[in-house]
This record gives C-alpha cells, structure tokens and sequence, in this order.
C-alpha cells in the first residue's frame, strides 16, 4: 500500500513522526506537509504564484516534502506533481477537533476532499489539544475498524474524530455549530478573531459532536459533492 501523509499543523507538528512510523507498517509512507500551520485554511489552493517546495528529514530516515502552500496543495503537488499513485491519504493528527460546521474551514478536511477529487480513499485524523500527545495509541482501534470493516470499500472518505480515552466507535453525520467567532479590535483599524465554544449537546449519538464529547471516536463518511438532493428532486420535480 502506498500512503501519502499530509496536515494543516504544517511539518513542525509534534505528532507527525509518530504517525508516520505507524503507517510504515501498513505500507510504503510519502510525507508532503505544509511549510507553516494553514489551520482554517480550508480547500484553497495558489494558482497565481509559484510556491516552494523542498526536502527536509524530521528523523535520520523519514524525509518530508515541505510545501510552502496549503493542505490542498500538498496533496495536488504530491499526486499531480510527484505523478505516484497513492492507495491512501491520511491528513492529521490534528490538534483539535474538526467536527460539526467547523469542518466547513478546515485545512485537515481539505487534505481529503482533495484526495477524493483526485480518486484516492483518505481519512482525516483529528483529536483533542489535551488528548494530542496521546492520539497515536488509539489508532489501533480505529484502521481496526476502519479495514476490519471493509469501510474504505464501501466509502472513499471519512472524518475521524477521536477523544481520550475513547468508549468505542459510532458511525455518525455531522453535528450543528461547535465554534463560534467574535471580531476584537486589538488596535485602531486591527481585529482579532476570538473563538467560543458554542456546542450545546442534544443527546442525538449519530452527530459527530454528540458523539466525541460523549466519549466516542467519530467516524463520519464526507463527500466533496455539496448538491441539495432533496431540493434538486423537488425543482426538478416541479419543473417536469
């Protein structure tokens, strides 16, 4: 199996290592991460500027591929550009959860609606900032479900979300508002985005924030396709 690795905490993030050396047993690993953090980035990508991209090692045999540009397109330069056909993408660890709307400006999302634009099966990865450090132990149970389960046959991409100490795993769709953000003017004509937490919990374990606040990993299919079906059906509908 050929597994391209790839995040939005860019190549200084601390559990990086860590994940790679694990996926190394499932495969051959190929890193391509951004040059600095691009948290909240979301699906952008640079089409006017030319970007960077160089080696570096982060451990005497682990070399990495570091994009000064997005999530996005370190997964574009490392398909398009590197031309290898990979069998999985896997975008994490994340420190701190993408779940509910927030999904909608994450960077580590991105990395795997990329990969479903380019065909590829990909799973992001996230987790708790207290819980970060940890997050690799836990994997065990999630590719056990994940290839256990055959999910990757039946679905080419998933969000994973994975707090401490986890109870077990539930299949679930996305929740409502985790986060919410006020404008704070930090100086004249400067503002500074501050960040709330606005989850209310309805006890409802199919939605991912439901779910991984109530002490359960996460697994949510995603899909790059935002079409309204049940609006399609109905003005199609109509129109005939």
């Amino acid at each position: 199996m050929r597994i391209l690795i790839t995040n939005d905490d860019s190549i200084s993030a601390k559990q990086l290592l860590p994940l790679i050396r694990y996926c190394r047993k499932f495969g051959e690993v190929t890193v391509s991460v951004p040059k600095y953090e691009q948290s909240g980035k979301s699906h952008g990508i640079e089409l006017h500027q030319a970007f960077s991209v160089g080696k570096q090692f982060i451990d005497k045999d682990i070399e990495a591929y570091v994009v000064d540009s997005t999530p996005a397109d370190c997964v574009r330069f490392a398909v398009l550009g590197l031309g290898i056909k990979f069998d999985l993408v896997i975008s994490g660890v994340n420190r701190g959860f993408n779940m509910g709307t927030d999904v909608t400006y994450s960077g580590t999302i991105a990395g795997v609606r990329e990969a479903m634009l380019q065909r590829i099966p990909a799973i992001a990865l996230s987790t708790s900032p207290e819980n970060y450090d940890n997050a690799v132990k836990d994997l065990d149970m999630v590719f056990d479900y994940i290839f256990g389960g055959k999910l990757l046959e039946k679905h080419g991409a998933y969000n994973i979300n994975i707090p401490p100490n986890p109870k077990g795993i539930r299949i679930t769709r996305q929740g409502s508002t985790y986060y919410t953000d006020s404008f704070v003017e930090v100086a004249e004509g400067m503002y500074k985005v501050m960040g709330e937490c606005v989850y209310r919990p309805s006890g409802d374990l199919t939605l991912d924030t439901d779910s991984v606040t109530s002490g359960y990993i996460s697994v949510m299919p995603i899909t790059t396709d935002i079409t309204d079906k049940e609006i399609f059906s109905k003005l199609t509908g109509a129109a005939e």
